[in-house]
């Protein structure tokens, strides 16, 4: 059955929650959901706190290789606008409870890779505005792929441990004495950049063996940095990639969690624009339906193999980015959403949605919020999302 959004749409409008015209969607109702079982341990009892998560996409991340002028001026370059309280307010309004941050870093260090106290401080405000509205945060790094700073494979293995390191100490330091509220991850979806194997993980080509355990080298190295640091970094939950953050890349025999001095502190992080065709290929289907048994399977399966070999072993996994582009097919794409989130939600693993400010460049159309007119111009997502999320 269905649940009629127009009989929602007075709450929305209390919570600031508003499109451009009359909602044009309904919000899938699902019967009762397999109940899976969650071993409970202070990891798996904090994933459930994060509940609905958001990303500042296309923002702090944001990078220019050949840049000239004032770094800071990056924080705008790709979504046109910079980040403000109100924001972050109006997001709470609407019912997320957790941010991540991307931060690409490289743009902002000198040849001994020391950050920019300018661009280091601007980041904290804007954790500090989430914070503060009572959201988790993670902060990570995002787009510093490159040989000249970090570079997932063997031979690169020193020069990418040099970068990473100095990194990873500055943000310790600055943020040691964050309380559980800041997560820290160690790196956006490493991979093999420029190859033909950048976004797919083959565990029969050598070349992707050899990176996944390096990414493990690298991620062993991230938890003894923070944890070294002092402060409530020694406690603090970290996030850890496979192979470029996928699930085949978590999921394939040569990842294995760092060794940890605190147990039960580490989670798995996972990208998942899944099923690839509806959600990511821009000249790929326009459909989703929740009734329809192809398209749940095709979200239900990767969630299952995640479940039975993280959650189910007390290993939490976060979700921190997943989405579907916009190709003018709302019914679809709230179909989509909700199905996704409660099908996560079910095996506990919570979800963040990549948001990059309604940006329509080359077709990229992942935009929930309206960060000029702080509003959402399709507020049935958002409720399809908020429906379904984790609840804290």
């Amino acid at each position: 059955m269905q649940l009629k959004f127009l009989l929602l749409l007075p709450c929305l409008l209390l919570l600031g929650i508003t499109g451009t015209g009359a909602a044009e969607a309904e919000i899938p109702e699902f019967g009762p959901f397999k109940e899976f079982p969650l071993p409970e341990n202070p990891g798996t009892i904090f994933a459930q706190k994060l509940g609905a998560g958001w990303d500042l996409g296309n923002t702090f991340d944001a990078y220019d290789d050949a840049l000239k002028g004032d770094p800071l001026e990056l924080e705008s370059r790709w979504v046109g606008i910079k980040t403000t309280r109100e924001m972050i307010q109006t997001l709470r309004a609407a019912g997320f409870t957790s941010i991540r941050i991307p931060v690409s870093w490289h743009n902002h260090v000198d040849s001994d890779f020391r950050i920019d106290v300018a661009w280091m401080d601007r980041v904290q405000t804007v954790v500090d505005y989430a914070i503060e509205e009572g959201f988790y945060v993670i902060l990570n790094t995002h787009h510093d792929e490159g040989e000249a700073y970090f570079y997932p494979d063997t031979a690169h293995l020193n020069s990418s441990l040099a970068y990473l390191t100095s990194v990873w100490s500055q943000m310790a330091e600055r943020f040691r004495d964050y309380d559980e509220h800041l997560i820290l991850e160690s790196m956006n979806e490493p991979r093999l950049k420029g190859t033909d194997v950048e976004w797919w993980y083959n565990p029969g080509d050598a070349r992707c063996v050899d990176s996944a355990e390096i990414i493990n080298t690298l991620n062993q190295r991230f938890v003894d940095t923070v944890r070294a640091s002092g402060g409530k970094n020694s406690e603090r939950f970290l996030l850890v990639p496979g192979y470029d953050a996928s699930a085949d890349g978590a999921l394939n025999a040569v990842f294995r969690l760092p060794t940890d001095t605190l147990p039960d502190h580490l989670m798995v992080e996972v990208h998942a624009y899944t099923p690839y065709e509806f959600a990511l290929n821009r000249q790929g289907t326009a459909n989703f339906s929740a009734d329809n048994q192809a398209d749940r399977s095709s979200v239900a399966s990767f969630m299952n193999s995640l479940y039975d070999t993280f959650v189910a072993k007390g290993i939490p996994v976060v979700i921190d980015e997943y989405g579907a582009l916009d190709k003018d097919n709302l019914q679809a794409r709230v179909d989509f959403f909700a199905w996704y989130v409660a099908s996560a939600s079910a095996r506990h693993m919570p979800c963040f949605v990549w948001d990059n400010n309604l940006f329509k460049g080359n077709g990229e159309r992942f935009g929930f919020l309206d960060r000029k007119n702080l509003t959402f111009p399709h507020p049935e997502i958002i409720e399809a999302i908020m429906t379904y999320a984790i609840k804290q």
